[in-house]
């Protein structure tokens, strides 16, 4: 069975902490790729600088972050929706914002969703988990993404 690669494009720790958790805790064993910031996560999707030997194909989902140092998630967005290799990706927000200015320019760049992150632990667990389980389970991908074998 070929397992379906995940972008988390965080740069807070505790969440990526809770985001790993939460998939482990409901058996999704998919690779999670992780990114700290804007820049690494563009950096890694082209293939530059230290992930110039990740082998070719892109994730099969991203997870990201709104707030973050560098480049924000929404300039990150809107690279990869404007970039003829990636714009097919799926992109869900993974955010504290509900700010609606946030929520109306993630939609217009072509986010697939848009989850604001739960603050209790159980509740946020959850969340993953279904995101997880559509997303990298369910969800049939686009043409040209990576996988590996279990």
């Amino acid at each position: 069975m070929e397992l379906r690669r995940i972008l988390l494009v965080e740069d807070n720790t505790h969440d990526v902490e809770l985001t790993l958790t939460a998939f482990k805790r409901h058996n999704l064993a998919n690779e999670v790729m992780l990114a700290r910031d804007g820049e690494e996560a563009l950096d890694l999707l082209h293939r530059r600088g230290k992930f110039e030997a990740l082998p070719n194909g892109n994730p099969e989902l991203i997870l990201l972050d709104l707030k973050m140092p560098k480049v924000d998630g929404l300039e990150v967005l809107q690279q990869i929706r404007a970039d003829e290799k990636l714009k097919l990706i799926p992109v869900i927000i993974l955010t504290t914002s509900r700010e609606e200015q946030d929520i109306i320019r993630s939609y217009e760049l072509g986010v697939n969703a848009y989850v604001v992150k739960p603050v209790d632990f159980k509740q946020f667990v959850e969340a993953v988990r279904e995101i997880g389980l559509f997303w990298a389970v369910l969800n049939e991908p686009p043409p040209g993404s990576q996988k590996r074998s279990k």
